[in-house]
């Protein structure tokens, strides 16, 4: 499964109605609730803000809404991209400012599914989409003796958001990959000579 990292954004202009697309990393529907919310509110000029999210592991949790444009016509095209996409824990909101001119049904289907299209693009572009990988959080104390031994043994393993507290001993925490947790592990307590463990 891939998952998306990062905020991206595309825009179209149909007609003269302007579609603002964007992606949001997300971990479940309390979030994309709150992302959708805090998107009306930030866009309250624009005519409509459509909205799918595809969460979960499996993708299988699914939601969107027309927000106004007829029944079928925007949350569904936007949803059916995303499924397509084969990307998890996203949100995707689609503002549309009003340009004057009527798009139709068939006009408002290709619209939105247009723009959802064109920021997932954009996201795999700028390398915003990766595989998912399982991480754990670990963490350990140690003397400031091995300290250094242990930023050494990092370079080995895939270690992501490290965080170092300095007091009468080094208490060091972060994440990394699942499959590589009991190696770390290992590699820590056989430098330490038993003295420290994950």
């Amino acid at each position: 499964m891939r998952i998306l990292t990062e905020h991206t954004s595309a825009e179209l202009a149909v007609k003269n109605s302007r579609f603002l697309a964007e992606l949001f990393p997300c971990a479940d529907q309390a979030e994309a609730r709150s992302l959708v919310k805090s998107q009306k509110t930030k866009y309250a000029d624009a005519t409509h803000v459509v909205h799918a999210f595809v969460l979960g592991l499996n993708a299988e949790i699914l939601g969107m809404s027309d927000d106004g444009e007829p029944g079928g016509t925007a949350g569904r095209p936007a949803l059916d991209v995303l499924k397509g996409s084969g990307i998890s824990n996203l949100v995707l909101t689609v503002t549309r400012w009003f340009g004057g001119t009527l798009l139709g049904t068939g006009g408002l289907v290709k619209a939105y599914g247009d723009s959802a299209k064109a920021v997932l693009a954009a996201a795999e572009e700028q390398g915003f989409v990766q595989e998912y990988v399982e991480k754990r959080d670990f963490c350990f104390s140690c003397d400031y003796t091995f300290y250094q031994t242990a930023r050494h043994l990092f370079e080995s393993f895939d270690v992501s958001d490290v965080h170092e507290e300095f007091g009468e001993a080094v208490r060091v925490s972060g994440k990394i990959p699942s499959a590589q947790l009991d190696e770390l592990a290992a590699r820590v307590t056989d430098a330490s000579n038993g003295r420290v463990s994950l």
